[in-house]
């Protein structure tokens, strides 16, 4: 490999040819402040705060290390008066367009733009005229969109274009640029998936999560509500984070401290519903394997992808599952099965949920998602809304002790808890068809072909003697490659496909905590996460979601079996083919 040797602020360095100033100096341990840049997404060198002085033989000067590669003998200096200057300009220039209300912001003392302004002393703009006022759009029921905090960084186009999606981009030019979608049309009139990708990587609050926390304090409030919540399989690895935990800190047993703190009357596992979905899909797998029914059969777990099935391929919607995901299971039998143990009316139950996906505010919504005749769940919640609870409820969520679920939705099974990693629904699918159609409690369980953070992943596994060709799909990028295929003839020959609509699945969820852009550059957020979900799988008794004490019990106490007709209607859904665009 060719290298180039250069100097940063004095300090030798040698990197290979063709890296960027930006990486040069990340390896020696200084990193340049950026705000646009986006490792391998967005690297435009647009917002100028990434400046540095280089001299190449020629005399200093200044350029932007996130875009200029290295030469041979180039010497730069990142933190000189001039640089600093240069960066403060920039910071007043851009809030003399910026709407700084931080003290009621949601990203506020997680905001790269405040930071940014602490950091090089900026409180106040020097420059003033045209300030742009844009309405706010509020118009789905997953996000908030604030064009008067955008620093124009593009950073959510490039996530929303990654997700093939694309239906924000920059509209007009010079002081009027604005970013928006076509023809300036609010988000519910175009073909969003609700994916919150864009909320992630938005280094300001211009993009964030409706907010449904106040909803959750009414309900918690009133006496004569029972109010319980679910927490998904991902939240335990990434809710840590929002209270400085490392990446990966796996928190369960304080989660559900600070849910009975809160004061949530049960605190249940969304795993539960995770395993219900496993005996629910293998069996409707098997079924269309038997019956000739459609195939590849394609999972349903994920709102963000079967909202983008919907919208982009109606026409082969046949393929999906018709399970619901685990919230909703989990909803269902909270106000079915549960309400009649507890004897509580399910219309007086609030059942709230804790997700790492924006998507989820829009799935509650969806029709057909009301087993007792009343919403499975109500109110969603993201990872960084429930952080929000706890800090204003005064929890030292670090010090909490560790508490266990409540029974008997409370209990889980290591098939469930990758559910929150890509690749984790096919592996823990592929453990129960292993059993079932072996007829015995086969001992090698981990399907490794199947885990990774790649976008595509495709294996050929071996059940009871037969090849079943299987792919694992993560981001709707790489949905769009598995559905085009599919549209060819399914040249693979694929039986069964997980498609997950955030890239890495739920752990790099549009609603899991914010993490600095250098972060997400540097740290493999969905593989540190994945890892956290896979020690725990290891870890427990029992690894199969078919062996589930509780799933058993649900089916023996409430259902007449797999499969059977009750079961059906309280856990199956459906879906419908959605028009792009309404004007």
């Amino acid at each position: 490999m060719d290298m180039i040797n250069l100097k940063i602020n004095g300090i030798a360095v040698s990197v290979p040819k063709g890296s960027t100033i930006l990486e040069a100096a990340r390896a020696v341990g200084v990193e340049i402040p950026t705000l646009c840049f986006m490792k391998e997404k967005n690297e435009i060198g647009a917002c100028r705060i990434c400046v540095v002085e280089v001299n190449e033989g020629r005399g200093f000067r200044i350029v932007t290390a996130c875009v200029y590669p290295v030469t041979e003998g180039m010497e730069v200096i990142t933190n000189s008066e001039k640089i600093h200057k240069a960066r403060r300009t920039t910071l007043e220039l851009i809030l003399s367009t910026h709407d700084k209300k931080c003290l009621s912001c949601a990203r506020s003392t997680n905001c790269e733009l405040q930071k940014l302004c602490r950091d090089y002393g900026v409180d106040e703009s020097a420059f003033e005229g045209f300030k742009p006022k844009y309405e706010i759009d509020d118009s789905t029921p997953h996000l908030v969109r604030d064009n008067n905090k955008c620093v124009l960084c593009r950073r959510c186009v490039a996530a929303c274009n990654e997700q093939f999606v694309g239906v924000i981009g920059a509209n007009d030019r010079g002081i009027d640029t604005n970013i928006g979608s076509a023809f300036n049309m609010n988000l519910d009139q175009v073909p969003c998936i609700s994916c919150g990708q864009c909320t992630v990587v938005c280094p300001t609050g211009a993009l964030v999560e409706k907010d449904d926390t106040d909803k959750v304090w009414e309900a918690l409030a009133d006496p004569e509500k029972v109010v319980v919540v679910q927490a998904a399989p991902s939240i335990r690895v990434t809710l840590g984070e929002c209270f400085g935990m490392p990446i990966g800190s796996n928190v369960e047993g304080k989660m559900v401290a600070a849910a009975r703190r809160l004061g949530f009357d049960k605190v249940f596992d969304t795993d539960f519903g995770a395993d219900l979905t496993i005996v629910e899909e293998a069996n409707e797998l098997v079924e269309r394997i038997k019956n000739g029914g459609t195939l590849p059969m394609i999972t349903s777990c994920s709102p963000g992808w079967v909202k983008f099935c919907e919208y982009y391929f109606p026409d082969m919607i046949n393929h999906l599952s018709t399970c619901k995901s685990p919230q909703q299971m989990a909803g269902a039998v909270i106000k079915t099965y549960w309400a009649e143990k507890a004897g509580v009316d399910p219309k007086n139950i609030v059942s709230v949920s804790v997700m790492p996906c924006t998507a989820k505010k829009f799935e509650i919504g969806r029709e057909d998602q009301s087993a007792a005749g009343v919403p499975d769940v109500d109110i969603a919640l993201t990872t960084r809304e429930f952080a929000r609870m706890i800090e204003r409820a005064g929890l030292n969520f670090t010090a909490l002790p560790d508490e266990e679920f409540d029974s008997p939705l409370g209990e889980d099974t290591g098939a469930a808890v990758i559910f929150g990693a890509t690749g984790g629904v096919m592996e823990a699918a592929l453990r129960t068809a292993n059993d079932w159609l072996t007829g015995k409690d086969n001992t090698e369980i981990e399907f490794d072909a199947v885990r990774g953070t790649r976008g595509l992943k495709e294996a050929t596994v071996n059940i009871a003697g037969n090849d079943i060709k299987v792919a694992v799909a993560s981001g709707a990028g790489a949905a769009k490659f598995v559905m085009d295929q599919m549209k060819n003839g399914n040249p693979q020959g694929w039986t069964f496909v997980e498609i997950m609509g955030c890239p890495g699945g739920c752990v790099n969820g549009g609603g899991q905590p914010i993490q600095p852009q250098y972060v997400r550059d540097t740290v493999d957020l969905k593989a540190v996460r994945a890892r956290a979900l896979y020690d725990q799988d290891a870890s427990m008794a029992i690894r199969k979601s078919h062996e589930s004490p509780v799933v058993k019990a649900l089916y023996e106490e409430w259902f007449d079996g797999f499969g059977d007709h009750k079961a059906h209607k309280a856990l199956h859904t459906s879906y419908k083919a959605r028009d792009k665009f309404k004007y």
